[in-house]
């Protein structure tokens, strides 16, 4: 998954309100190349008929499909991973869940977060937030020099997350990781091919 640089885009609810799966479309059309399907207050219902139909979209593009948080939902559509975050099960209970053939990613927001997931069976971690974001309310910003520090001590792929845009991408990549997670980037605004496609090039140029 990670022998490139990724562009990994994750869903929002409150940019994804209409038209959810023709938006998402849009973006995989476009060249993400890893979903992650987030939704903090849905009820499961609504999460398990949305991820059924991203999973069809996913297979379809042949895009990686992955669940923030909720394993039984991604173990209930057969996601092909689960992204958890420092407060949520803990990896090694997730691990035993959904097996040694799922991905399985964890949030790391500072450097002894980093060196503690070195320990853990997870297959990438996501690092941040970089910048300042709007879309996750009690993000602190863990800055560029952090970013590079943690490339160098991770043992697993380090995706960079966090008020990453098409102005501030290129300091991203730079500093080695092994991919860039957005929300808004991507999904804000009318035009989710375009950004898609112009932050998908940046990421081919490293």
């Amino acid at each position: 998954m990670f022998e490139k640089k990724v562009l990994y885009a994750i869903t929002d609810e409150n940019l994804l309100k209409e038209d959810f799966t023709k938006k998402v479309e849009k973006a995989l059309k476009s060249g993400v190349d890893i979903i992650q399907y987030r939704a903090k207050k849905k009820d499961a219902k609504d999460m398990i008929e949305e991820a059924i139909a991203l999973k069809k979209l996913c297979i379809k593009y042949d895009v990686p499909l992955i669940i923030n948080d909720r394993v039984d939902i991604a173990l209930a559509v057969d996601a092909d991973g689960v992204h958890v975050g420092q407060e949520d099960i803990p990896v090694l209970y997730v691990r035993k869940l959904i097996g040694n053939n799922k991905i399985l990613g964890l949030s790391t927001k500072n450097l002894k977060h980093v060196e503690e997931a070195n320990k853990l069976p997870v297959d990438y971690i996501g690092f941040g937030s970089i910048f300042p974001t709007n879309t996750k309310e009690d993000a602190k910003v863990a800055g560029l020099e952090k970013l590079k520090k943690a490339v160098k001590i991770s043992l697993q792929p380090v995706v960079a997350i966090g008020g990453i845009n098409e102005n501030n991408i290129d300091e991203v990549l730079k500093t080695g990781c092994s991919g860039v997670a957005v929300v808004s980037a991507i999904f804000a605004g009318e035009n989710i091919e375009e950004n898609t496609k112009n932050l998908k090039e940046k990421v081919k140029n490293y």
